[in-house]
């Protein structure tokens, strides 16, 4: 009879399943990231202002929230170009691309068009009391305005990658320069290279295989910008409570509770009936794109968090990247939800209240086609002013009403922008499902950023 194996007090210690701390889960640490910017939030509000000057905590919170999102916008350039010439380098495995573009827009329409419809409903209902208590000192043009030219005219890059500088500021204060980028310039030029490089052929292998681990390299450099994700999440929110205009509330209270109440039905209803009709999980879904809702949130940015909300529909929801690379910086430039369906549906029907204008079944149509539409056409420019400034031009409305709205502005673009990237991420997964492209065992599976579950 042979002896038993000898059972060591390692290999017991092996055999024993780890514990898990719940506070290395990178979900967690997004909650308590929002829980302590709360906090840190409520903290510099009750300390106040110094010399009308932010307190010492505001500032703080400022820059280290300013500072984050820079980095996350610092690997938009090198993380779009990259990634749009390696998937068009493998459109040779992707035998339905010209489908794959056209389902895309088709359901960038669909979507948009339910949330102008839900937001037109929104605003009928509430315009009783839209805006009761609401003066007309704070009314006046906007600087910026849009237009349906827009799209051409911004698809032609000025220089290489669409990168620009402007200068702010005085002899007397000093000059800042910002720089900025056109995510649809950038576009453009990178499909323009990956054509290029496929007609070239062999010769291109050496610039695609650069492009190729260019590609890795920057999306190992976002991974760890986005570990600092719970940090900046704590800054940004905290700014936004400290410094955001609530006082205004007390006269604008009800516009930014419909447009809440609008964004929240497309969250809760629209999205989960599309997903369901489709056969996904309403619950997986939102669980693999928390941290990018959470991050539009706070940063208010939709091209600021374009690098996570890529990395969440390849990693976390199972689309392919030589299709997720397109349609994911397409999104971000010309799906908004939120900026271009919702919010200018309510504020042209509280614009059009204000200044005492009835708005006939024309208008509620021309409302809704510029939303679909609207987006699109100001690609590369668009934001929740400029669409707004497009759907009041195009109804008829005096431009002067937005400037009726610029006091809440701040508040109601946290709930625009975590709807946007919402989209932003929710069409890819729809349109790769119904392509059977969709990896549903990533999707089913526990949310993953470069192996690290979350």
């Amino acid at each position: 009879m042979s002896a038993s194996p000898q059972v060591t007090a390692d290999d017991a210690l092996a055999k024993k399943p780890r514990s898990t701390n719940p506070l290395s889960k990178f979900s967690t640490q997004i909650v308590i990231g929002l829980i302590v910017g709360i906090v840190l939030g409520f903290t510099a509000a009750a300390i106040g202002q110094v010399d009308d000057q932010p307190n010492w905590l505001t500032t703080t919170l400022g820059e280290i929230g300013s500072a984050y999102v820079g980095l996350l916008r610092l690997l938009v350039v090198p993380l779009v170009f990259t990634a749009v010439i390696s998937s068009i380098a493998r459109l040779r495995e992707v035998t339905n691309a010209a489908r794959l573009a056209v389902q895309t827009l088709v359901w960038f329409a669909i979507t948009a068009a339910a949330s102008v419809l839900l937001g037109i409903l929104i605003g009928v209902v509430s315009s009783p009391w839209l805006t009761a208590g609401v003066s007309g000192d704070a009314a006046d043009e906007p600087g910026r305005v849009g237009s349906w030219t827009a799209f051409l005219t911004g698809l032609i890059p000025s220089n290489f990658l669409g990168l620009e500088v402007g200068v702010r500021g005085t002899a007397d204060t000093g000059f800042t320069a910002s720089p900025s980028f056109n995510v649809l310039q950038i576009i453009v030029l990178a499909i323009a290279f990956g054509i290029a490089a496929l007609k070239v052929g062999e010769k291109a292998s050496g610039f695609i295989s650069f492009t190729e681990s260019a590609l890795a390299v920057v999306q190992k450099v976002l991974w760890w910008v986005i570990r600092l994700a719970p940090i900046g999440t704590a800054a940004l929110i905290g700014r936004a409570i400290a410094t955001y205009g609530w006082a205004s509330l007390a006269s604008l209270g009800v516009f930014v509770a419909a447009v809440y109440v609008g964004l929240v039905l497309v969250w809760a209803i629209v999205y989960p009936l599309i997903l369901r009709f489709h056969g996904l999980s309403i619950a997986q879904f939102y669980k693999n794109v928390w941290p990018v809702i959470t991050l539009g949130f706070v940063t208010r940015s939709s091209i600021g968090v374009l690098p996570v909300t890529q990395e969440v529909t390849e990693r976390n929801l199972g689309v392919p990247r030589s299709y997720a690379s397109f349609a994911v910086p397409l999104g971000a430039t010309t799906k908004m939800d939120g900026c271009a369906a919702i919010y200018p549906a309510i504020a042209a029907i509280f614009v059009a209240q204000f200044y005492g204008i009835q708005l006939n079944l024309t208008h509620y149509l021309l409302i809704a086609f510029v939303s679909v539409l609207g987006s699109a056409a100001t690609a590369g420019t668009t934001g929740a002013t400029v669409m707004l400034t497009l759907t009041l031009s195009t109804v008829g409305l005096p431009l002067e009403g937005v400037g009726l709205l610029l006091a809440v502005d701040s508040i109601v673009d946290m709930g625009r922008t975590a709807l946007n990237v919402t989209g932003q991420a929710l069409v890819p997964t729809i349109v790769a499902k119904r392509e059977g492209i969709l990896d549903e065992h990533t999707f089913n599976a526990k949310p993953v950023f470069d192996g690290v579950r979350i």
